[in-house]
């Protein structure tokens, strides 16, 4: 995503992970907020399945 773009013309910004709000607030705070890191950086959603079925 263009985050930069987002942040201009999005005020809230509103981060969506599994179809479910994960955090709302500027671009700043959903750029340091730990759920979205997890969710998109870290070890979260994308090795999800993974972890259900053992394989990490």
């Amino acid at each position: 995503h263009d985050m930069d773009f987002i942040g201009r013309i999005c005020n809230p910004v509103i981060c969506m992970a599994e179809g479910k709000v994960l955090a709302e607030g500027t671009l700043d705070e959903i750029k340091a907020n730990e759920q979205v890191i997890e969710a998109y950086l870290g070890t979260g959603l994308k090795n999800k399945v993974k972890a259900e079925v053992g394989h990490v």
